[in-house]
C-alpha cells in the first residue's frame, strides 16, 4: 500500500518504513505527526476531494537539519555590479510509520 501525501507545499509518495526530507516541521524530534492524505492505492485505488476523508500517515520526526549550501550571484556588465548570496534550505527528517485509511 502506498499514499500520496502533502506537506510543505509539495507532495510525496509513501510507504511504510521510508525515510524522507521534507520542508521544515514545527515539531519536536522523536515525537509524531499526521500528514492529510490526497491519494491511497495498493489494491484499489482512492482519489480525494482534495483529500481522503478517514485516511491519515503516520509518521515519527527523526530530526531537524540543513541542506547543502546554494550560492546565488548577480552580475549586471559595465556597472561593476555583482552581489554574492548564500542559502541553506532547513528540512525535517521523517520515518512513514504507518498508512491508515
Amino acid at each position: 500500500m502506498f499514499a500520496i501525501v502533502k506537506t510543505g507545499g509539495k507532495q510525496y509518495r509513501v510507504e511504510p518504513g521510508l525515510r524522507l526530507r521534507v520542508e521544515k516541521l514545527e515539531a519536536e524530534p522523536g515525537s509524531q505527526v499526521e500528514l492529510p492524505v490526497l491519494l491511497l492505492g495498493g489494491e484499489r485505488t482512492l482519489v480525494g476531494t482534495p483529500f481522503v476523508e478517514g485516511a491519515k500517515v503516520v509518521a515519527e520526526v527523526l530530526g531537524h537539519g540543513k541542506g547543502k549550501k546554494i550560492t546565488v550571484s548577480r552580475f549586471k556588465a559595465k556597472v561593476q555590479y555583482r552581489r554574492k548570496k548564500g542559502h541553506r534550505q532547513p528540512y525535517t527528517e521523517i520515518l512513514i510509520k504507518e498508512i491508515q485509511g
